[in-house]
């Protein structure tokens, strides 16, 4: 009674919300009514290549180093808000704080310390959702069919394009073949991929 009395405090409530978000999620999940990967999405940035805007590499690199690409949206957010919501019931309560502006404050080094254990709780999933797309032949499958592009990329930039598998949408980090550029919203053809960098290699190709 005590750990729920805390729970749903005032200090307390947005993280425990969160928490109840993502357990109606995964009963959701199991019961079939929805796909592990519904949560997942693109980042629609692009740089000109100017100096303006925010690379997509870097942006990418930074997804990579914290797991995501590699598992499920869902399942990271899963392990983020976990460890959040146990360490906004623990300072809470040894700090004695029952003022909802300073339970506020907690949750940006809250956030950051969660981030960092969940990409420790997740790297076990990596070797799982990995053999999991080996098990079904994911890149022999996309190999050859069209894709629709969600980031612009060329030969040196790296973009994002959706692909659809079995009715599901699967995201894509993309290039092209040399001296080619393929925009946001164009159609390409999958040719090649290099499992060394997760990259698949697009030739544009409009039906």
């Amino acid at each position: 009674m005590e750990l729920l009395d805390a729970a749903f405090s005032p200090v307390n409530l947005l993280p425990t919300l969160l928490l109840m978000i993502m357990l109606v999620y995964w009963v959701f999940v199991m019961v079939g009514m929805i796909d592990i990967h519904i949560g997942d999405f693109h980042l629609d940035l692009h740089a000109d290549g100017h100096g303006d805007g925010i690379d997509v590499s870097v942006l990418n690199n930074v997804l990579a180093f914290f797991n995501l690409g590699h598992i499920p949206l869902m399942v990271f957010l899963s392990f983020l808000i976990l460890p959040m919501w146990i360490l906004s019931i623990l300072a809470n309560h040894y700090s004695g704080n029952s003022t909802v502006w300073l339970s506020f404050a907690f949750l940006l080094p809250n956030f950051i310390v969660s981030l960092f254990v969940a990409k420790f709780l997740t790297m076990p999933f990596i070797k799982v959702f990995k053999a999991l797309g080996k098990d079904h032949d994911i890149d022999e499958v996309v190999i050859g069919k069209m894709c629709t592009v969600l980031i612009a990329a060329s030969e040196d930039r790296t973009g994002q394009a959706s692909i659809k598998i079995d009715g599901a949408p699967l995201m894509l980090n993309i290039r092209t073949t040399a001296g080619k550029m393929i925009e946001k919203g164009k159609s390409g053809l999958v040719i090649d991929y290099n499992s060394d960098k997760n990259i698949y290699t697009v030739e544009p190709y409009e039906i």
